[in-house]
């Protein structure tokens, strides 16, 4: 008997880690969190992103990570640019990141309440590629406060909130894929269903800034999307919509060459594949919408005036969803070759 219940402790303490993972991302309510140290140093160091200690509270306990900027784009544009949370060597077991290693963090980009209400809006934006697949990054949203010891935090900055992404790691577990590194993607090997849905998806959002061509300043595939191989079929996983429409951040601006003036223009940037797809996930959304508009609702401290304006924009793609043939050939006119 004792030698059996060795052996369910351990296979317990084995399987703990993956258990408190999987649980942060399973949730949907706001973590509150502090966060305490040179929290002006890291937003300073956008060039060598060096880590530092900090000391994360929750839920009465405090846990010594480390933690440091991270991001492209925003790293330049941002006030608060994104952070990185490295749990790795912290004793976190006892808490809701027991089991983590590193985690990004989506910040408020700016000190204001527009700021506030974007990262709000892009943490929406993840939940509700969720409600479409399962082969996405989930999100769990904070509200933190952070205690700068180098004393140089604007006022505004804190408490704000942010939101977490589940790791790539924990994506692989959940799914049975594995994250691959391509130059580009043979159409052969594209699921044709999950890239129908991510087409739609990025035009319901109004979201133009993704493409299957080379990341900045990297070899691999894809702007703003990773790969993942499934069942011998490649998923492109998209994250970042800081500069969707749906988002309408202030710093958000289309690339001239695709010939629209404002990001909360609607543009199709899916590419050109079998037309049953497209029309697959078009009536997906549609029939999602009132979950859609549900995780709207969800969000905190979201003003009267904000509400109104995402539900005014999404209402938009679904007038025109109502019409499926004439949103159907519009996209096929539209789609890249």
């Amino acid at each position: 008997m004792a030698t059996y219940l060795k052996s369910v402790l351990w296979a317990l303490w084995l399987v703990w880690p993956a258990m408190a993972m999987a649980g942060l991302f399973d949730e949907t309510e706001v973590i509150e969190i502090s966060l305490s140290g040179p929290v002006s140093s890291i937003l300073d160091d956008t060039e060598h992103r060096k880590e530092r200690p900090f000391v994360l509270g929750v839920d009465g306990r405090e846990i010594e990570i480390l933690a440091r900027v991270r991001g492209k784009s925003r790293a330049r544009v941002c006030k608060f640019p994104p952070i990185r949370l490295n749990f790795s060597e912290s004793d976190a077991q006892q808490t809701v990141f027991g089991g983590q290693g590193k985690l990004k963090v989506v910040t408020h980009c700016r000190n204001n309440s527009q700021g506030s209400t974007n990262v709000l809006e892009e943490y929406l934006i993840y939940r509700m590629f969720n409600v479409l697949t399962d082969i996405s990054f989930r999100a769990r949203l904070l509200h933190i406060e952070y205690n700068d010891t180098d004393g140089k935090l604007h006022e505004d900055a804190s408490p704000n909130y942010g939101f977490l992404i589940e790791s790539g790691k924990q994506v692989e577990n959940r799914t049975g894929g594995e994250w691959v590194k391509l130059p580009a993607i043979a159409q052969s090997r594209l699921a044709q269903q999950h890239a129908g849905i991510v087409f739609v998806f990025q035009y319901l959002i109004g979201n133009t800034d993704w493409s299957f061509v080379l990341a900045e300043d990297s070899k691999a595939c894809c702007h703003n999307g990773d790969l993942l191989e499934l069942e011998s079929r490649l998923y492109y996983v998209p994250y970042d919509f800081d500069l969707a429409g749906l988002v309408d951040a202030p710093y958000a601006k289309p690339d001239p060459s695709i010939g629209i003036r404002s990001v909360t223009q609607r543009r199709y940037r899916g590419y050109c594949i079998e037309n049953e797809p497209v029309a697959a996930a078009l009536r997906l959304v549609n029939s999602k919408k009132a979950e859609i508009l549900e995780i709207l609702q969800e969000l905190p401290d979201y003003s009267d005036k904000s509400m109104k304006k995402s539900v005014k924009f999404l209402e938009g793609f679904f007038k025109k969803a109502g019409d499926e043939e004439r949103l159907l050939k519009t996209f096929e006119k539209r789609c890249l070759g």
